[in-house]
């Protein structure tokens, strides 16, 4: 294994309310030095909860997201807060925009986007024994509640509004989890 490069100055060149953006200055165990920017955002990570209903259903959500200007179909997904665990988190965001809770909360894989760009990693939480428990949470509009069978993994991942990495991927590691 590779001996990691050693950090010579980490400065932040930019910040915004939810990111930071960092110039890391870098050498390697060669001797060559390099210039690194990556995108950071929270310490304490993320999580994305695929909730299963007790007819192998996942619950999704339809919300706008500004990234791609238009509604986008997902999991449930936000910041772990400091003080929270994934559990906690994953319960927290499922109530706030599913309106379901669980009995039962499973931290599992991490999945990190862009790992040579961005400080960032999302738990995925699996979540079973649903029941109702809504919540208010921070959205400017409530997103809508869309249930899709767990078994049809590739007619959801056809769809034009469905184009997450972070979900299809969780959902295709709890299907082949859930049939293990």
């Amino acid at each position: 294994m590779p001996v990691p490069p050693q950090i010579l100055h980490r400065e932040t060149v930019a910040r915004t309310r939810l990111f930071r953006v960092e110039q890391l200055e870098l050498r390697f165990a060669n001797g060559h030095e390099a210039t690194f920017e990556r995108l950071s955002g929270s310490t304490d990570g993320a999580v994305i909860v695929a909730a299963l209903d007790a007819d192998d259903h996942v619950l999704l959500v339809r919300e706008y997201a500004a990234g791609v200007e238009r509604y986008e179909v997902g999991l449930p997904k936000g910041l772990i807060e400091p003080g929270e665990s994934p559990e906690q988190a994953a319960l927290r965001e499922l109530r706030e925009e599913t309106g379901y809770g669980a009995r039962r909360l499973q931290a599992l894989w991490m999945l990190t986007l862009a790992p040579a760009y961005m400080q960032h990693g999302t738990r995925i939480v699996l979540a079973e024994g649903l029941y109702p428990a809504p919540l208010e949470g921070d959205e400017p509009e409530p997103p809508e509640l869309v249930r899709w069978p767990l078994a049809d993994l590739a007619g959801l991942a056809a769809r034009d509004d469905v184009t997450e990495a972070r979900t299809l991927a969780a959902l295709y590691m709890i299907r082949e989890r859930h049939q293990a």
